[in-house]
């Protein structure tokens, strides 16, 4: 294997079809467990080259997504032009996460938890105890980025609202209430539009 081939990032992927014999969906659904013990069965998944799988919707890219909450109110931020992502430059977003890579699995642990802890830890710092649960996935197959993506929903109830950045591209911190950042959706990347409608219609933003 090459120099340049070596350092080509792998990620984790499962075939699209597999979610689409599962049970297609637009949007969101709470019913994780039958999606997550298919999908993240060793007998179906691979790594692959991330550049390759990000322009290929046969492949599905899980992405553990991470919402930060205290007393109701969500973590949000901008993405500055730092992010890796290009097509996510400059938009808002509620959730902190990323790719499982195959280098995950050294640990020898649960790949897919080592890869959130990894994404959480490269991203922010959280300076507070906290609770946490795993609540929807949500899949985009409108758009360019969410046809090759299905995200996990991840809310983590903070005992101290204390999240600091720690990469360039999260820019413009703050907390605040689902409702009063769902006035402005159209600012947000639309996976962080369906879980801001996600936790005001299911009631999770009280």
């Amino acid at each position: 294997m090459s120099i340049e081939q070596s350092t080509v990032e792998h990620v984790l992927v499962v075939p699209t079809l597999l979610f689409h014999e599962i049970g297609h969906f637009q949007g969101w659904t709470t019913n994780v467990g039958p999606y997550l013990q298919t999908l993240l069965d060793p007998e179906y998944i691979s790594y692959r080259p991330r550049p390759a799988v990000e322009e290929d919707p046969s492949f599905k890219q899980l992405i553990p997504y991470c919402i930060f909450r205290h007393q109701g109110k969500v973590f949000h931020y901008e993405r500055g032009t730092a992010q890796g992502e290009r097509r996510l430059h400059s938009k808002r977003s509620i959730g902190v996460g990323g790719h499982i890579s195959s280098e995950d699995q050294e640990s020898g642990e649960s790949v897919y938890h080592v890869a959130m802890k990894r994404e959480i830890e490269e991203e922010v710092h959280v300076e507070s105890g906290f609770e946490e649960r795993c609540v929807a996935l949500i899949n985009d197959d409108e758009t360019e980025v969410g046809r090759v993506h299905l995200g996990v929903v991840h809310i983590f109830e903070l005992e101290d609202p204390k999240v600091q950045p720690r990469e360039e591209s999260i820019i413009n911190t703050g907390f605040a209430d689902p409702r009063d950042l769902a006035e402005n959706l159209d600012q947000f990347e639309t996976w962080s539009q369906i879980c801001l409608k996600f936790l005001i219609e299911t009631g999770e933003s009280q």
